[in-house]
């Protein structure tokens, strides 16, 4: 797979983002995994040390399997001053997780977000490519609820 998806683009340097990318959004626990790295590493002649410095720099990559929903909550000041502190004790209790940890289902990791660009309708999350704003906690509870029945 991860040779496939390599293949795709150029050997050069200036790939390595797209190509994390594409791995870890085709991976069913949204991961990059120490073969994907090792793969890569020798597709675009890098040092894995390299590409590992690169996977801890950017936050959106996770070196460590995932849930199959990524909940991104949003903890920018606006979030903040609308209640987002409520909101992530909610999911905590809801999911009955720490941030960055995974539900025991696996259908669900937490994590943070420094800002999903949608202040306007603070508290916000995101859930995979769903962006769920003016959030309640009540609202939370039905959304998660939507993603369970959905399983």
């Amino acid at each position: 797979m991860y040779k496939k998806i390599c293949s795709k683009y150029e050997p050069t340097k200036d790939n390595l983002i797209h190509i994390l990318h594409e791995i870890q959004d085709t991976h069913p626990q949204h991961y990059i995994s120490d073969e994907a790295v090792e793969e890569v590493s020798k597709y675009l002649n890098l040092p894995t040390n390299h590409i590992y410095g690169v996977l801890t720099f950017y936050s959106m990559y996770s070196t460590t399997p995932r849930g199959k929903n990524i909940i991104r909550l949003c903890e920018s000041p606006p979030c903040y001053i609308k209640g987002s502190e409520n909101i992530l004790r909610k999911l905590k209790v809801l999911l009955g997780v720490e941030t960055g940890e995974t539900s025991k289902d696996g259908l669900f990791t937490l994590e943070l977000s420094a800002c999903l660009g949608v202040c306007g309708n603070a508290p916000v999350m995101m859930i995979n490519e769903d962006v769920y704003g003016d959030l309640t906690e009540e609202k939370v509870e039905e959304i998660i609820e939507k993603y369970r029945r959905a399983q």
